[in-house]
This record gives structure tokens, sequence and C-alpha cells, in this order.
């Protein structure tokens, strides 16, 4: 195992920065790639030890003391009490059997969701060989140079070198107010997160921008120290498994019901023996539970998560896929999520002429443009390769006109892009004076500005009436969906600490205006959930127009869409938000903060919405918690969102959520059709029981305890696992979204399983019973019992029930694969799992039957011929009735 260094072993943070590179062998330009390599052989990767799972035994305990499986333990103590310890024994390997399958799948959908978090793995941003370079943060060691910028989540402990950050430590301290920490601070005297000159891992960065010397990975982290001490993990039950206890439960009372009821009355009223009342009571109890159907959910799930992960949606947990079904409101953003993310000026503003930059165009570098040129590329943190296509396209604009500003050596300070106030600023020292350059949203440089810039490089006082001018011409290129930028400066005398003093009586040089196209495939995304039901809010800080005229291209609005600011939102209440948003369907949120989404969330959860909201910075986060379905950006999102989603999406892509929303409909429905598929049994189950029963054992039981079992474990779990990956049913998007209080197992379902499919199985299959027993000289009364001359023909007709089920099945299975289509919609052999299932079913009856030891196992006989063809019509005729039933229920819908 790799040495690793604990928290302990490590060099002192707290020393004066020299020694502190001295002890870790670096410098300020950090690592040559072989160290990295060695030192990364040495402690080992930068994450912490997995922590430790709930024990197997304790989970099988769990599965064991399930309410489908106390039913199952009841049944084995009747058995064992009856004088029967091989039934009794039977049931018992049963339960293991279930237990060990259902612990299995929870195991491998675990595993499955922890896999899907490789598709994003957390870089980190060091220095190596003496550039910078994005690296995987597992890669990361003692020693690295680590750049920290807002929104990163920091990845091991470090002590700054220069700059200084806002950090929110709630993760170790439990503090929820964000702290301050700067690499000029002195040393602490307290624990090491007091120290203001010291970050941690897991830790998230709210603002500014440092550089930072790692002292400390994996499990010598603080974090490691803490998750070194707590080994706990919690397992959440979803919302599905909820709804599928209390139907156990259920089903235990009215298994553990009917058995109280109709034992007394089997002994007293009909005269029924002893023995034969328990052998009722324990067919009655295993007929009614449903063995597989908590594997078969866990399996569909987890199969639901992987096939999300293919279209581009990692989903965290597996309770996420049930809720993505159900959404009925999406918060987008626009920039990157509904359009390409790929800026590029195509209009400029400079003293009183509005400018077309393309190359050849009339764009001239006079005073007034080359200004904005200088402004736009000192105030700026991207490069000509990367960075935030916002930075990056005034960057190239200005580098067309010669205007670079490559490493930023004149800047002497920064003021942040600060969402609430829409403005960036920095302090730059040229040609001897100190400049401050300001770009942000138009109307907030306006605001601060009382001079512009003239052609000739000189300026003027700014009065109302330019000031109208220039708000009419920034109106008029947001109105053609353009995202304008205002840019202003001001000359400076030393460098300023104050922001608001600072960013006042601003000289105006101009705006540029970008075009960022809307994704091609977004419309059609779109028409797709006003198809569905599903409403689209836009929430962006772009300005309102540029806003409706994007939702507008894409279609999200088809009318006048109400347009709603930061400013009107701000002074609204909750109840105002949600009467506006009960009221409006189509409305745009603009000039908005990242807090005020928040506010919209909790207004349509209030409305009884379930709400997917997306998100990418960092103030996007509480949001995204608040939402049903927080939705982060993969590529363009910072650390801290990610870790707050539930699902995060590889592409940035609108049309992977709509695609998403359409996975988790599809498995939804599909937990429906195996559990329909699976309760249809019930009825043809429990029959014959109550037959036995109501004739006080006139009738001899029509089906053993042991053949149930080989129906519910065996024929039956492979087609419902199949089922579990139906493909969509046509019109799956064509429906409003499913109501948040619906449940999962509800009436018309338990109808159309138990009452309508399971009650023509039973009649065929008790038809198939008679048939067999009839045709060999039986009477109510006769014995059938071993040694009797009709035994053999009792136990070719006990068969014949059991594969009159088996028979039944198939027809089952082919109905429940739509709840509303025909099955010609969907295709007969679209399926191919199913098929495969089926034949599957029918060679594991086949051996039961034919095979002699199991045999005198399962207490069956080969029927014969003319009655094995008699099967032939029962999948047919199942799958027959409810096809009739679906396309009356099309006609009077229709």
């Amino acid at each position: 195992m790799a040495e690793r260094r604990t928290a302990k072993e490590g060099p002192d943070p707290g020393a004066p920065l020299p020694q502190l590179y001295a002890a870790l062998g670096s410098d300020p330009d950090g690592l040559d790639t072989a160290e990295a390599r060695r030192r990364l052989a040495r402690y080992g990767s930068n994450e912490l030890r997995r922590q430790r799972r709930r024990s197997w035994w304790r989970e099988l305990a769990r599965q064991v003391m399930h309410p489908l499986a106390l039913l199952l333990w009841v049944a084995a103590a009747l058995a064992w009490l009856a004088g029967t310890p091989v039934l009794a024994g039977a049931i018992l390997v049963v339960i293991v059997l279930n237990a060990l399958f259902a612990s299995v799948q929870e195991r491998q959908a675990e595993r499955a969701v922890e896999a899907l978090t490789r598709y994003l793995p957390r870089q980190a941003r060091v220095r190596r060989d003496g550039h910078w370079q994005e690296i995987a943060a597992t890669d990361l060691v003692p020693g690295d140079v680590l750049a920290v910028a807002e929104g990163d989540r920091i990845s091991a402990d470090a002590r700054l070198i220069d700059g200084s950050v806002e950090v929110d430590l709630s993760a170790l301290t439990g503090e929820s107010q964000p702290v301050y920490r700067t690499a000029d601070a002195p040393a602490a005297t307290g624990g090491p997160t007091e120290a203001a000159n010291l970050v941690f891992s897991g830790t998230n960065c709210l603002g500014g921008q440092a550089r930072a010397l790692l002292y400390a990975t994996g499990m010598g982290t603080e974090l490691g120290r803490i998750a070194a001490l707590s080994q706990r993990v919690g397992r959440e039950e979803s919302p599905l498994e909820k709804q599928v206890r209390r139907v156990a439960w259920l089903i235990a009372a009215v298994a553990i019901g009917a058995g109280l009821v109709f034992f007394p009355i089997g002994v007293f009223a009909a005269g029924m023996s002893i023995e034969d009342a328990f052998a009722f009571a324990i067919g009655l109890l295993v007929a009614n539970v449903p063995e597989g159907l908590l594997p078969t959910i866990t399996l569909a799930l987890a199969a639901g998560v992987r096939g999300l992960a293919r279209v581009g949606a990692v989903v965290k947990r597996l309770s996420a896929v049930e809720t993505l079904g159900s959404t009925d409101v999406i918060c987008t953003d626009k920039t990157g999520t509904l359009t390409e993310n790929r800026m590029r000026v195509v209009a400029v503003r400079a003293a009183d002429t509005l400018l077309d930059p393309a190359p050849g165009r009339g764009t001239r570098p006079d005073a007034a443009l080359g200004a904005l040129a200088v402004a736009v590329a000192a105030c700026n943190n991207a490069d000509l390769d990367s960075g935030d296509p916002t930075e990056v396209a005034p960057l190239r604009f200005a580098a067309d006109l010669g205007v670079t500003d490559g490493d930023h050596a004149g800047r002497r300070a920064q003021f942040a892009f600060d969402p609430k106030l829409r403005l960036m600023s920095t302090v730059d020292e040229r040609d001897g004076r100190c400049w401050l350059h300001t770009k942000g949203a138009p109307e907030e440089v306006l605001r601060r500005c009382t001079r512009t810039l003239g052609a000739d490089g000189s300026d003027r006082p700014l009065d109302e009436a330019y000031r109208r001018e220039l708000t009419e011409a920034v109106t008029a290129q947001a109105g053609q969906g353009r995202r304008v930028l205002g840019v202003a400066r001001r000359v400076l005398v030393g460098v300023p600490t104050d922001r608001a003093d600072a960013e006042r009586e601003l000289t105006f040089l101009g705006f540029v205006a970008m075009v960022d196209p809307p994704r091609p495939e977004v419309p059609e995304a779109v028409a797709k959930c006003h198809t569905a039901g599903i409403r689209i809010i836009m929430v962006t800080g772009d300005h309102g127009l540029t806003a409706a005229a994007i939702a507008r291209q894409v279609g999200i609005t088809r009318g006048e869409a109400t347009v709603v600011t930061g400013d009107r939102l701000d002074t609204m209440s909750q109840q105002e938000l949600c009467q506006l948003l009960r009221e409006r369907r189509e409305v745009v949120f603009a000039r908005v903060s990242p807090e005020a989404k928040l506010h919209i969330a909790e207004a349509l959860r209030a409305n009884h919405e379930v709400v997917a909201m997306t998100g990418d910075g960092v103030n996007d986060a509480p949001a995204l918690r608040r939402a049903d379905i927080g939705v982060a950006m993969g590529r363009t999102g910072t650390d801290v969102t990610r870790e707050a989603a539930t699902m995060v999406l590889t592409d940035d892509n609108f049309a992977t959520i709509v695609a998403a929303v359409g996975a988790g409909r599809r498995v939804y429905d599909n937990v429906r059709k195996f559990i329909l598929y699976i309760f249809a049994h019930t009825t043809p189950e429990v029959v014959p029981f109550l037959i036995f029963a109501l004739s006080a054992g006139a009738v001899p039981l029509p089906l053993t305890v042991l053949q149930i079992l080989a129906i519910d474990l065996g024929t039956e779990t492979l087609p419902a696992l199949a089922l579990g990956r139906e493909p969509a049913e046509p019109g799956l998007m064509d429906r409003p979204p499913r109501r948040r209080s619906d449940k999962v197992v509800n009436g018309p379902m338990l109808a159309r399983a138990w009452g309508f499919l399971g009650s023509i199985s039973a009649v065929l299959v008790l038809a198939g019973f008679f048939a067999v027993l009839l045709g060999a000289g039986w009477t109510p009364g006769a014995p059938t019992g071993p040694g009797t001359p009709l035994h053999d023909a009792y136990l070719q007709a006990t068969t014949m029930t059991f594969l009159g089920i088996v028979a039944c099945q198939i027809g089952t299975a082919f109905a429940a694969r739509t709840a509303y289509a025909s099955l010609r919609s969907v295709g007969v052999f679209s399926n191919r799992l199913l098929l495969w299932g089926i034949a599957f079913e029918i060679g594991f009856a086949a051996l039961i039957v034919g095979a002699p030891p199991l045999q005198d196992v399962f207490g069956t006989r080969p029927p014969a011929p003319a009655a094995l063809a008699l099967l032939l019509v029962f999948p047919p005729i199942v799958w027959g009735a409810d096809e009739l039933r679906r396309t009356a229920r099309r006609h009077r819908q229709r």
C-alpha cells in the first residue's frame, strides 16, 4: 500500500513561507511532472478512503425483515407446525435467496451511481513545468501550486501564497458564514481552521482569486481526519420504495386477514381438517407475496440511471429517476443551456457611431474605439483560447484591433464580477497613470457615468438627452437578442480599496453587442415540453429584451411574454410571486440575481409544482438544493453547483434535460408495468386456494405451495426484469406530467391486475385443472391422495394449473407492455429481452414438469398432449382481452 502522509506528519503550514517551500521541496513555480509522479506514488491519490459500507449481514437482515419477507416467515412457521418441514425449509431458502438477490442488486445500483461520477472528474489548475495546466484533482500532491478562483471546490489543504478569497468552511466548522482568507494574514495561534492564510479540502471558494501551496492531500487533510472518525453511511429510501413498502404492508394485512377469516370458516363451518386448513393458510400467504418485486424495482432504477448517463445526464441518486418523470416546470438559464455559449461581437458603439467589427466592415481604430478596446482587454480574466465566452468575445474583438493585455502586468487591483451589481472592474497602470476599467450591464454602467468619450479622445458631460439616446441604442440591440456590455473608465489617484467609491463618476466609452445563437436542437426540445405539458421559465441575468427575443426564437414564449426584471422581483412578496406564477404561464425573469432563483423555486413548490432548476454559479447552489431536481452544468458549472445538484449535464444542453425527463417518465412507466405483471398473477394463485377452502376440501388443492414459489421466483422474474427495460410507449411525451400525489400502485392498476387480467387468468387456469381432473373420472370429494387411483390424474391437473399460470404470464407480459397504446404501435418483437425472458420461463417450466428429480420435488406430471395443446390459446386470450379493453378506452377518450 502506498505510503500516506497524515496531518501530524506533514510540514507546519504556519511556518514562514520560505521554510514551507523548503520543507515541501517546492517553489512558486510548483513542481515538474516527473517529481509530481514520484510524489503521487509516495502519497497516493488525493482522495478519501472509501467509507465503510453497511456490513453485508446488516444489509441482509434489513431485507429479511421487509414486510413481504415477514409474510413468508409466517408461512414457514405454519408449515413447520403443520408437520411439513420440507416445505418450511423451502420457504426459508426462498427468503434467504430473495434477500441475497435484493442485497446484490442494491450494491450494484450503488456502484453504478458511484461509477457515473467518473464522467465528471473534478479538475484543478496547477503550476507544473513552469506553466498552468488542468489536471485531475486526484493527482494533486504536496508541493503543488494551486490556482483558487470563485466557484472552485478546493481539493486539498493549502497555504495561500498571494491573493485573497472568501471561503465557505461549513463542511469543516459547521459555520454558515463565509470567511476571508488572505496570503498576507499573520500566523494563527488557534487550530488550523482559524488560520487566516489556510484553505482546506472540501471547502468552496465563494469569491476572489489566489495562489496556494498544497501541504496535505487525501487522508492527510483536515477533511480526511474527519472522515476517518466518521464511517457511517446512511441510506435514503426513495419515494418509490416507500410506496412499495406501504403496499407490502397492505398485502400483508390482506393475506393475514384472509387467513384469519378463512381458517375458522374452513375448520368449523366447512369441516376441513386442521392439516388442510394449515395448507390453505400457507398457500394463501405465499400466493400473496410478490417475492421478486423489490430487487426488480432497484434494478429498473439503476438501469434508468445508466440510461440517463448515456444521454448526457449524470444522476447522483436512484430516487431522482422517479422525480424526473413528474417534472412539470423547468427553470432554465439562457447562456450555454439554450444557446451555444459561443459569443461573437457583432456590433460596437464607440463615441456616436455604431460599428460592425467584422474585418473590412468599417471599423476604424480612432481614439474612442481604441480606448474601448483597451478597457475590454484590461477588464478581463480570460485568454483568447479559453475562458467565459462573454469574456473571450470582447477580448478577440480587442485583439483584432491590435490591443492585448496578455498577462495583465499592469493590473494593481480587481473588483470581481458581482451578480448583484452586474459589474466587474480592474485597476490598471498604463502610461504612468492609474485607470479604473469597468464593464457590465449597460444600465448599471451608465448609472455610474457622468461623462462620455468623443471620437477624438476628448470627454464631455453626459447629459440626459444623450443618456436617453444611449439607452435606446442598447434597447435596440437587446431587442435583436444580442447581449450588450457597457464599458467605462476613470483616472484614479492611487489604488482604491472601496468599490463603491471607485466605481463612480465614470466616463462612458461605449458598448459591445454580442450574439450567442440558440442551439439548433433546442426548439424541438422546447416543443416537446409544450406537448408534454411541461412549462419552461427562463431565468437569466441578461437584459429583458434579449431574454424575451431568445425565448421567442426557441419557442418558449408563443405570444407576448411577461418579463419580470430583478428590480420588480425584489419588491414582490412571496404571495405575489406565487400568484404571478399561477396566473401567467409564459414568464421570463431577466436581470435577476442568482439568489432570486431560490425565491422562484420556493414559489413554484408552494404552488405544488415539481421543479427542475438549472444553474452553474456559486450562488445558484441554494436554488438547486431547493428545487426537486437541481441541474448543474458539467462543463461550465462550478464544483459548488455540481455538489448541490441532483443531476449534472455533461453537455450543458437544455435538450438533454428534456431527454432526461422523458427517460424518467419511461422508467416510472416501466416500474408500473412490471408491478402490474407481478400483481396480475396473484389472483390465479389465490383463487385455487379459495376454491379448496370454500369446498371444504371436496376440491383438492389445484396448486401446491412449491409450485407457487417456482412461479414467483422462477418463471416470473426474467420477464418482469425485461419489462423494466421496455422502450418508451408512443405518446409518452404527449401527456401531462403526473401529479406529485399520484401513487405508483393505485386503484385502476389493481383493478386491471387483480380484477381484469387476474380474473381472466384464474378462469383459464381452473378450466385447465378441472378439464384434466374431470377427464380422468374425478367427482367432488373423491380421494386424490398418494396410493389412490386418481393420484396421477391429480398430479397432472395441478401441473396443468402450474403450466396454465405460466401460459397466462406470457399473455400478461405482452398486455403489460402498454398502458394505453396498442401492442402493434410498440412492435411485438421490439423488446428482445422480454422474448428471451419468455423463452427462459418456458424452458424452466418444461424442466420442472419433465425432469424426474424435479417432478418429485414440485409434485408435477406431464399432462396429456391434448391438454398441453389447450395451453396454446391461453396467452392470446389474456393479451387479446386486454387489447380490446385498451382499444375501447382509446375510443372513449377520443
